[in-house]
C-alpha cells in the first residue's frame, strides 16, 4: 500500500477532492483553490489511482460523485478541520504586526468603496500589504480564504466575530442624458414607462417591484445583468433607469436619483467579519479595526 495511504490522505489530494465535491466541476473547484485546471485534475486522478477506485463520474454538467466518494468525504472533511484547526492556531499565535492581510468584499464595495480607505489604510500602516478578493460570492473565512470579510449578511458561525458597521442606503438612479430625453418621472408607477436595468437572474429588483404592487416580469428590463458594475455603467452610459447604492453615486455627477423619498428601498446592513481566533493576530486585528473605523465615516 501506498505509504501515504498508511498515514493518511495526502492533504494536497484530499483538498482538492473536497473543492471539487463541493463546486462539482473541476473549473471551479481550480478557482476556489486558485490552481489550474489541469493541476486539479491530475489531483483528483493521483487520488483515484492510490485509493484504486473511481471518486467521480465526469459527465457533460460537471462531476458527479460515487458512492465512494461521498463515503469517502466524512473523513476529509475531519482532516481538513484538523488542518484548519492548526492554520489558524499558528497564525493567532503570530505576534508580528506586519505583513499580509487578505480581505474579501463584493464587487461594488470592493470596486467602488474600499479603494480610497484602502489607500487611506497604507497611509496609516504602511508596513501592511492587502490582497483583496472581489467577489459577490461569500467566502468561507473558517477555510481562510480570506483573514477579513465585508458582507452584507450577518455571518451565522458562532467562530466569527461580526460588527456591524452601517447600512447601505439603495435607490433609482439615471444619468442626466436619459432624463432629459424621457418623459419625467412622478410617481412610482411611472417607472414602468421607462427603460429599466436589473437583473438576470437575480430576482432582487422583481421581488422589490412586486412588494411596490408592480408583478414586472423579467420582461420589463431593458438591460438585464447580476453583475452591479454592469448595472451601473450602463446607468452611466444613460442605457435606462438602475438601483444601486448610493455610494456608487459620489464619483460621478452625471448619475442622479429619481423619485427620491417615493421609492421605499429598505437598506442593506454592512458587516464586518473576522474569525474570533485570528482575531488575536496583530495585523488582521490593526486592519480590522482601522477598517471598523474608517468604514462607517464612508458609509
Amino acid at each position: 500500500m501506498n505509504t501515504k495511504l498508511q498515514n493518511g490522505f495526502d492533504w494536497s489530494l484530499a483538498r482538492s477532492f473536497l473543492a471539487a465535491l463541493d463546486q462539482g466541476s473541476l473549473l471551479g473547484a481550480a478557482r476556489l483553490l486558485c490552481i489550474s485546471q489541469p493541476t486539479l485534475g491530475r489531483h483528483i486522478a493521483e487520488l483515484e489511482r492510490q485509493l484504486g477506485v473511481l471518486l467521480f463520474e465526469r459527465t457533460g454538467r460537471g462531476l458527479v460523485p460515487t458512492a465512494t466518494a461521498l463515503q469517502l468525504a466524512q473523513a476529509a472533511r475531519s482532516m481538513e478541520a484538523g488542518a484548519l484547526q492548526l492554520s489558524r492556531t499558528l497564525s493567532g499565535a503570530q505576534s508580528q504586526s506586519a505583513g499580509t492581510v487578505r480581505i474579501t468584499a463584493s464587487v461594488p464595495v470592493a470596486v467602488q468603496l474600499l479603494p480610497p480607505v484602502l489607500a487611506a489604510l497604507r497611509q496609516a500602516l504602511p508596513d501592511i500589504q492587502i490582497e483583496l478578493v472581489s467577489s459577490n460570492q461569500v467566502s468561507n473565512l473558517l477555510r481562510r480564504e480570506a483573514d477579513i470579510a465585508v458582507r452584507m449578511v450577518r455571518p451565522e458561525q458562532n467562530s466569527l466575530i461580526a460588527r456591524k458597521i452601517g447600512d447601505v442606503r439603495l435607490g433609482a438612479y439615471a444619468s442626466r442624458g436619459y432624463l432629459e430625453s424621457h418623459a419625467p418621472l412622478r410617481k412610482a408607477s411611472d417607472l414602468l414607462q421607462h427603460e429599466l436595468i436589473g437583473g438576470d437572474a437575480d430576482p432582487a429588483i422583481l421581488q422589490g417591484f412586486a412588494t411596490m404592487g408592480f408583478p414586472v416580469t423579467r420582461s420589463a428590463f431593458a438591460l438585464r445583468s447580476d453583475d452591479f458594475i454592469v448595472q451601473w455603467q450602463a446607468v452611466r452610459a444613460g442605457l435606462g433607469i438602475g438601483f444601486c447604492a448610493d455610494y456608487m453615486v459620489r464619483s460621478d455627477p452625471d448619475v442622479v436619483q429619481v423619485l427620491a423619498g417615493q421609492l421605499k428601498i429598505p437598506s442593506l446592513p454592512m458587516w464586518l467579519a473576522v474569525h474570533r481566533e485570528i482575531r488575536t493576530n496583530a495585523r488582521i486585528r490593526r486592519v480590522f479595526d482601522y477598517l471598523a473605523n474608517a468604514l462607517p465615516a464612508t458609509l
